[in-house]
């Protein structure tokens, strides 16, 4: 298992008792490595996330995911909130971004809007677009799926079947988990291994595909 992400699921369930403590210190004690602050924050906003997600993916094994993503990406970047906006809205911006980057990658729908959506203490108005292909980006889009077929079949075997089942497939959690013969809690560990594996190895392509070869991200 990635180290970091090993570490990350450890603080996921490192809480300690901050009952009462308001949301700005707890982020002060994260940013100076304090775990169980972060796991803190995560468990207290996880159902607003969710709920989030759901609105936009309508499916839960999907918002569960995105959630999933956003507090990994959020645990990555934590450096860098900079205290603009609270830290409840700042995370739920990443869960609206996964959402939307998991619709994109579906092709679900082509305009899809959402008025009024609740992001922490903003409301905003999202907005995905699903514009045609010119002759250009549909031959990158070739050269990338190619690539990405590619180094797909060299995922760990562990790891590829994972990802097959649950992106290739679009199989369920739940089916994924029963398929294998693990608990969902750690096919979904492994598919995330997968999705950073992949991650990895497609940004090797990156000076040769250029920006196309982000279309895996």
């Amino acid at each position: 298992m990635d180290e970091t992400y090993k570490n990350f699921i450890m603080i996921q369930n490192s809480r300690q008792d901050f009952q009462g403590s308001p949301d700005e210190p707890l982020v002060d004690m994260a940013q100076n490595g304090n775990d169980s602050a972060f796991a803190e924050l995560v468990e207290r906003h996880q159902n607003s996330c969710l709920k989030l997600a759901l609105s936009i993916l309508r499916d839960k094994s999907d918002a569960e995911d995105e959630v999933q993503n956003a507090c990994w990406k959020a645990f990555q970047h934590l450096s860098q909130f900079n205290r603009e906006a609270k830290f409840s809205t700042w995370l739920t911006r990443i869960v609206v971004n996964q959402c939307l980057m998991r619709l994109r990658q579906a092709k679900r729908a082509k305009l899809f809007y959402m008025d009024d959506v609740q992001v922490g203490e903003d409301t905003v108005t999202l907005e995905l677009r699903d514009e045609g292909l010119n002759p250009e980006q549909t031959l990158a889009k070739s050269e990338v799926a190619t690539v990405v077929h590619q180094e797909i079949d060299r995922i760990p075997p562990l790891l590829r079947k994972v990802f097959i089942l649950r992106d290739v497939q679009q199989l369920s959690m739940e089916d994924v988990a029963a398929q294998l013969g693990i608990s969902i809690a750690a096919a979904k560990s492994r598919l995330l291994r997968a999705r950073l594996e992949l991650r990895t190895r497609m940004s090797r392509h990156q000076s040769t595909l250029g920006a196309a070869s982000l279309m895996t991200s």
